[in-house]
C-alpha cells in the first residue's frame, strides 16, 4: 500500500534556502541509490518559513527499511545538520483512495 510521510521543520537561522534545496536532492538521491521505493519526493516552503517534505512511498516496507539505512547515510547527516533541533515531525499518510 502507498505511503505518504510528511516532514515539517524550521531551518537554522543561518542557512538559505538554496542550501536547504541542495542538501534535500542530495538526500533523495542517497536515498534512491540505497534502496528502491520511494516513488516521489518535493519540498516546500510555507509562509512563515517553514519548510515540508512529502515523500511518497511505494510500501510501508521501504519506508521502514530506509529509515534503518538512514543513520549511516552522510548526506541524512548533512540534511538534518540544517535542522532547527526540535522542530521536525513526521506524519505518516496511508494512501486509501487515488483519483
Amino acid at each position: 500500500m502507498t505511503l505518504i510521510a510528511v516532514t515539517r521543520f524550521e531551518a537554522v537561522d543561518t542557512v538559505t534556502a538554496d542550501d536547504v534545496r541542495s542538501r534535500h536532492t542530495a538526500l533523495v538521491g542517497a536515498v534512491r541509490a540505497a534502496r528502491p521505493g520511494l516513488t516521489e519526493a518535493r519540498l516546500g516552503q510555507l509562509e512563515d518559513g517553514k519548510w515540508v517534505g512529502v515523500w511518497r512511498w511505494d510500501s510501508e516496507d521501504s519506508l521502514k527499511a530506509v529509515r534503518e539505512l538512514a543513520p549511516n547515510l552522510p548526506e541524512v547527516k548533512a540534511a538534518f545538520a540544517l535542522v532547527r533541533e526540535g522542530s521536525s515531525a513526521v506524519e505518516e499518510i496511508e494512501v486509501v483512495d487515488e483519483l
